[in-house]
């Protein structure tokens, strides 16, 4: 039963017409690969490192291909024809290219079967590794048992990683369940993945794989420590949203953010390069048992979160759709909102409880990610102490699943250790008692929560038939999500986007897509 009154039938437009868009996204996704995901294919068989001046090795590869115009038949066929024909391994292959002592295209072709053959066995050793990390998971879990929800998440943001591995193992110790790595700022839209450990950045941390695999070693000892599971969260997004999405995989990530739409409105990534990278990620993310976050909340940012709530709820229908469009389980839908109203309107926390208990109660299954107050903290750092406490009390009274700590400092400079744990008490104060209070509230049918709600619902419904009628792309174009136009052909990145050959060739893809239950995964569909 539903406690905001809401109509099954309205949810039930809403999610039509979100298929049908998510649909509409997949035809489009299904013909295209980009640069991005053939070098992730590179990284999943097993590519790895740098050439003499730098440059990721993946990177090298996929620009030898294009330079021989053959991109559109994907990477997967010429490196392990080089694998076969020489007898080496992929890492020697791409060494070898990039020392330009090899041409991938001026050696013997092997008969197909056998690069099919060969091809197969590497990803399939590198989806057994994803799959031994998240047996992994499973088993500490196990072990130590989890947290209860909402997990308690918060940021490191130093630059350093090894610095924000003491800041990690502090906030551990302080209580929290997630620690996220902020990462630094702008590396969304390198059209690469930097190398090793790094130590400057700038609002956070570069998203390395040597990085990922630090602060995972750093969180299971701390974790072993305290008897406690410690997830691990970084940004699979920007122009390298699936790499990172591999790097992840193979380094037991436990969330990652991940977005359909973010990129696009935020970052002004191409639209085509994101959605098709966001879809291949996704199948990655969802091999590896990773719970995604979607960024709904910051379209609250440039929008009013009163009048834009139900663009919200629109854009996580959408997330949703995609996300199952990518063999992605409603428990891996960490979909994202946030306490964003002006603590100035009168009844404004009665309106940000029917914006939370909306979500709850339409996304059931999904571990919602709840954002605190963040455009109207002041630098008052006692009232953004109180405008958290209630955010607080929002997301343990409707059940939300991972809450992202505000901080009393928010709006001054990047949190201390002390302000950390400030924070932490404070939540855990008010989830200790308030624990079972979503499970004794009942709301008034006619009363401002729920007529709120539904009003929210029926305006989201009305604008997901409205996207359905004109298509994703359009709907982007016009600005409907966070008051934010964006072209079709303009943003960054769309310039590694390419239609796929007929001969095209990705066994990677087409065992995940076995491995999810999802379409184009049968047997010669590689």
């Amino acid at each position: 039963m539903s406690k905001l009154q809401l109509d099954p039938e309205v949810i039930a437009r809403a999610r039509r017409a979100a298929a049908a868009i998510a649909d509409e996204a997949a035809r489009f996704i299904e013909k295209r690969s980009t640069v991005a995901i053939e070098r992730t294919v590179l990284r999943l068989l097993g590519l790895d490192g740098v050439d003499a001046d730098g440059v990721p090795l993946p990177n090298v590869v996929i620009e030898h291909v294009q330079a021989q115009g053959r991109l559109a038949e994907g990477v997967v066929r010429p490196v392990v024809n080089a694998v076969l024909q020489t007898g080496w391994s992929v890492q020697t292959v791409g060494e070898a290219v990039a020392a330009g002592n090899l041409n991938l295209f001026a050696i013997e072709q092997a008969p197909e079967k056998e690069i099919r053959t060969r091809a197969e066995e590497l990803a399939r050793e590198a989806l057994n590794r994803i799959r031994r990390n998240r047996e992994r998971r499973d088993e500490l879990l196990a072990a130590y048992g989890d947290q209860p929800k909402p997990y308690v998440y918060v940021i490191v943001a130093t630059g350093n990683i090894y610095e924000d591995v003491v800041q990690a193992r502090a906030a551990a110790r302080q209580g929290a369940d997630i620690i996220a790595v902020i990462r630094s700022t702008g590396q969304s839209l390198l059209d690469y993945v930097p190398f090793g450990p790094t130590t400057e950045g700038f609002g956070g941390t570069f998203a390395t794989q040597a990085n990922f695999q630090i602060m995972r070693q750093a969180l299971d000892q701390v974790g072993a420590e305290l008897g406690r599971y410690i997830r691990l969260c970084n940004y699979c997004s920007g122009l390298c949203m699936p790499e990172i999405a591999a790097m992840g995989a193979f380094e037991r990530l436990d969330v990652m953010l991940n977005d359909a739409l973010y990129g696009i409105l935020f970052r002004d990534i191409n639209m085509q390069r994101t959605l098709v990278d966001q879809n291949f990620s996704r199948m990655i993310n969802a091999c590896a048992g990773v719970i995604i976050n979607t960024g709904e909340d910051n379209y609250l940012t440039t929008a009013d979160a009163v009048e834009a709530a139900h663009t919200v709820l629109a854009s996580q229908f959408i997330n949703e759709q995609l996300a199952l469009s990518a063999g992605l389980k409603e428990e891996q839908m960490g979909l994202g909102h946030a306490f964003e109203m002006n603590p100035e309107i009168e009844d404004g926390f009665l309106l940000e409880i029917a914006q939370a208990q909306l979500a709850r109660e339409i996304f059931p299954n999904a571990p919602l990610k709840y954002m605190p107050p963040t455009k109207h903290m002041t630098g008052n750092i006692f009232r953004g102490h109180v405008q958290d406490t209630l955010f607080n009390l929002a997301g343990i009274m409707t059940g939300q699943g991972i809450q992202l700590l505000g901080m009393m400092t928010e709006a001054i400079h990047t949190p201390l250790i002390h302000e950390r744990q400030l924070a932490i008490e404070a939540a855990r104060y008010v989830f200790n008692n308030a624990r079972h209070l979503a499970g004794e509230i009942e709301f008034k049918a006619d009363g401002m929560i729920a007529r709120r709600a539904q009003q929210v619902l029926e305006q989201a419904a009305d604008l997901l038939e409205e996207i359905e009628a004109i298509g994703l792309f359009q709907a982007l174009s016009k600005g409907i999500f966070a008051d934010v136009k964006r072209s079709m052909t303009g943003g960054k990145g769309l310039d590694g986007v390419f239609e796929r050959a007929d001969t095209y060739f990705n066994p990677i893809e087409t065992l995940l897509r076995q491995e999810l239950n999802l379409p184009g995964g049968k047997e010669g569909d590689a």
